[in-house]
């Protein structure tokens, strides 16, 4: 996991939840997470769920996708700390764990899982080759990686507005291209390896968030999550789209199969 400082904080959490739904941290909601995991059936599967943040991923995969035990790990204390509590509330700690993990290896054995799931949280993780490989070791022979991430359109250095809107966000991004996750996924031993482009689907959902924040609802936002947080995003979502808007930033679906 990556070696960030904590970064999603109750107030951050909040506010993102206020934008993409409650225990969303990233955009496109349940919807999201099932085009995700399309065509696949957790029925019954171990699921261990990278940068869980605050648990409504990880509840979800027990609870709406069958797994028969979803883990959930992060490195912030904030957000294991409220993914527990949701757990909790919800019943499902017999089936949903939450784990606060250290930057480094996955603690778990060879073959602990049957699916390795992630949603838009690797992109804290420096080195892919190293997680491609230990996703690889932690899954079963015949399991599978599916995953979404903030991708970048090409390796080395960054546009100056790539490098501004990473700057703004400050969430320790380390961008890399689908040409090296795919790179990464096969050299580790995945096979089926495929990545898509969602650049054009969150472009136009990242224009509409922009307006609802700068627009008329941005008091209502203020009243709720303060007004230098509010505007430091609409900082951030301006520079966002722009960056969309010219492809460098370009979300991306991740799928792998271990033989």
């Amino acid at each position: 996991m990556s070696d960030q400082d904590q970064h999603y904080d109750d107030a951050f959490a909040g506010f993102l939840e206020e934008i993409w739904g409650e225990g969303y941290l990233s955009p496109g909601g349940p919807a999201e997470v099932s085009r995700v995991l399309s065509g696949l059936d957790l029925s019954g599967k171990s699921v261990l769920d990278i940068g869980c943040g605050t648990g409504a991923i990880t509840l979800s995969l027990a609870q709406d996708h069958g797994a028969a035990l979803a883990v959930g790990i992060d490195v912030e204390p904030a957000v294991c700390a409220l993914a527990r509590r949701r757990i909790d509330a919800a019943g499902a700690s017999d089936r949903v764990q939450i784990k606060q993990v250290t930057p480094g290896p996955f603690p778990f054995d060879d073959g602990s899982f049957d699916v390795v799931f992630s949603k838009d949280s690797i992109i804290h993780i420096a080195d892919k080759e190293a997680l491609a490989t230990d996703i690889f070791r932690v899954l079963h022979p015949g399991g599978c990686f599916a995953a979404s991430d903030w991708l970048t359109n090409h390796d080395g250095p960054l546009s100056p507005a790539m490098q501004r809107y990473v700057d703004l966000e400050g969430l320790g991004f380390a961008m890399a291209s689908p040409e090296r996750y795919k790179r990464a996924l096969e050299t580790a031993g995945f096979t089926g390896v495929a990545t898509t482009n969602r650049n054009a689907w969150y472009r136009d959902i990242a224009r509409e968030e922009l307006a609802m924040l700068s627009g008329p609802r941005r008091a209502e936002y203020e009243a709720k999550c303060g007004l230098q947080l509010v505007s430091d995003n609409i900082a951030v979502w301006e520079a966002m789209v722009h960056v969309l808007e010219t492809g460098e930033l370009c979300p991306h679906h991740l799928r792998g199969y271990k033989p």
